[in-house]
């Protein structure tokens, strides 16, 4: 790095002492001391966030891209399954602790505050079991993690890190999200999605595709400057462009979509494209003796014509009473009266008239000591809570009762039409935080192959239809494009076998470095081709892995996100 001291990057891997500030980092993180004399090996791990595996069969088949069919060709390719909902913040922090939700703790990228009617942000520090980079420094190997969602702010590991997006509308990093702080002038062109997601005018798609273009080139110049220049045994990179283009560009790249609109049809497969160029050159760049991964967290598909109102359904079978009084006028008149340049300033400025607004526009217009069950309405993550007394604030529903009403409630569910499966939450998570968890997990049905979008009401039908002016979607708006559950894995070597989780990824970096992890859900990929390190097994019960407390965002942390928040207009 020029004008500074390469001590200070590169005096704690294997062999020399490290000093200085460096040195002190190290011992924060609690690195062993300890020196390998045999390398066994190295671990380039990509991910494509949301990349789906029809659009890459297709597009490998047509030779469009030639760096993953050479990797399917020398090694493997198989379908991955991603957790339920596959929502990125739980799915990527699967990926990198090899455990599910009930475990790791993080479904969503808030979570309620308790004991209120109101949200927390969820940070790093949530994480109730190591990720990878962890338990690699703690065995005194050399990491580099580059944009891996949930991990803001980064952790002090035994090599660099640049958080992920702390929030789903952060746009650009700053010197908090990197470690060492030293690095970032090298990484201050590191950015996310560089462009609003809310309001979607008539040029919006014309501006973003360049944007997602040049991004991507950014993160892989990045990205290559280090793997070539920095000692590393893991190196992790995300791009986030696949899922930001499928979102906004299915409409353009379906022609059977019933949302389809003619024009930039070429959208995604360019982005796409841009990703298989980008794997190229990280491949290139990682050198010789690595084997490689490249996964995507969850795919992706079209988005019908349905809207479930989740809150009207259950106010029309009982279960949910509104309140006359409504719950988003002042956040609407704050995003609507403020410009948009002045929103975050603003916003931060009136923190506690900020956090009002949002519990309101997200907890308000409800009659909570009538409501026995209720929900968030969020698109990407269908659940619903149960109002349990004790448990929630003016809870009415008798804890010995709540089992027989979260049975009733699914099977109502699933005789819905616009639902598919209505899962208690025990039924898809085990471990030591399923209680964290929303009460029922849903997954909404396909109409024809596209999906239904859940969206924020008080009042009204339980299930309409998009008007025209609607179709093109937008964040909290429904968006055109909708994660599915099954993403895609690349490997560079034979596999043992032909299908795999997100559970799998964790145990499969660990077996082909040769450290011993943590008790994971998954198993290695790699097990008959590479030794296997042993990842024991758990049971529901299991207790978490020593680690870390959870450290809440600090008040400047916590506006920080707001204004990121606000000045997008995120919920709605």
């Amino acid at each position: 790095m020029e004008g500074i001291p390469g001590d200070l990057l590169n005096g704690y891997g294997c062999g020399g002492a490290a000093s200085g500030y460096i040195s002190g980092a190290r011992a924060a993180c609690g690195t062993k001391a300890l020196c390998y004399n045999r390398r066994m090996g190295r671990f380039l791990l990509i991910g494509l966030d949301g990349a789906d595996p029809t659009l890459t069969e297709q597009w490998m088949a047509e030779g469009r891209l030639p760096h993953l069919a050479r990797l399917r060709e020398r090694g493997a390719y198989m379908p991955l399954r991603s957790t339920t909902p596959p929502a990125t913040f739980p799915a990527w922090t699967t990926c990198v602790t090899g455990v599910n939700p009930g475990r790791h703790g993080i479904f969503d990228f808030t979570a309620p505050a308790p004991g209120a009617h109101a949200l927390r942000f969820v940070n790093s520090s949530c994480r109730k079991t190591p990720a990878l980079w962890k338990v690699l420094s703690d065995a005194g190997r050399r990491v580099g993690v580059l944009g891996v969602p949930a991990t803001y702010p980064p952790e002090k590991v035994n090599g660099f890190m640049v958080a992920g997006f702390d929030s789903p509308v952060a746009t650009r990093i700053d010197p908090s999200f990197v470690y060492p702080p030293i690095l970032h002038p090298e990484v201050k062109e590191w950015r996310f999605a560089d462009f609003q997601e809310d309001n979607i005018g008539p040029r919006w798609h014309a501006r973003a595709l360049p944007s997602l273009l040049e991004g991507v080139d950014k993160k892989a110049a990045i990205a290559c400057k280090l793997l070539r220049r920095e000692p590393w045994d893991f190196f992790m990179v995300v791009f986030g462009e696949s899922d930001t283009a499928s979102h906004h560009f299915w409409m353009f790249h379906d022609p059977d979509s019933p949302r389809h609109r003619p024009g930039m049809e070429f959208a995604i497969r360019a982005v796409y494209q841009r990703l298989d160029d980008a794997v190229g050159r990280l491949m290139d760049a990682a050198g010789d003796d690595v084997t490689v991964a490249v996964v995507s967290d969850h795919g992706f598909g079209g988005a019908g014509t349905g809207v479930v109102h989740l809150n009207n359904w259950l106010a029309e079978h009982g279960y949910l009473r509104f309140s006359p009084i409504g719950g988003g006028a002042m956040k609407w008149l704050a995003l609507t009266l403020v410009p948009g340049h002045w929103r975050g300033v603003a916003f931060r400025k009136l923190r506690p008239l900020a956090a009002c607004a949002e519990s309101r526009a997200r907890f308000g217009g409800i009659d909570w000591p009538r409501t026995r069950a209720w929900s968030e309405e969020l698109n990407y993550f269908p659940s619903i809570r149960i109002n349990v007394r004790g448990r929630d604030p003016q809870g009415c529903v008798d804890p010995l009762e709540y089992d027989a009403v979260v049975d009733d409630l699914c099977a109502r569910l699933e005789a819905w039409p616009p639902v598919a499966r209505a899962w208690p939450r025990a039924a898809l998570y085990a471990g030591p935080c399923v209680e964290d968890a929303p009460d029922i997990i849903l997954e909404l049905a396909l109409e024809n192959g596209y999906s239904h979008s859940c969206l924020r009401a008080r009042g009204g039908p339980s299930f309409r239809r998009i008007r025209p002016d609607e179709a093109v979607g937008g964040r909290e708006r429904g968006m055109n494009g909708a994660h599915r559950p099954t993403g895609v894995l690349f490997l560079s070597e034979r596999a043992n076998r032909s299908a795999a989780s997100l559970e799998d990824i964790a145990p499969t970096v660990l077996t082909v470095l040769g450290v011993a992890g943590p008790p994971m859900d998954g198993r290695p990929l790699l097990g008959d081709i590479v030794g296997s390190v042993e990842m024991p097994a758990h049971g529901a019960g299991a207790e978490p892995s020593a680690f870390s407390g959870e450290q809440p965002y600090t008040p400047e942390e916590e506006a920080r996100i707001e204004k990121r928040l606000r000045a997008l207009g995120y919920y709605e």
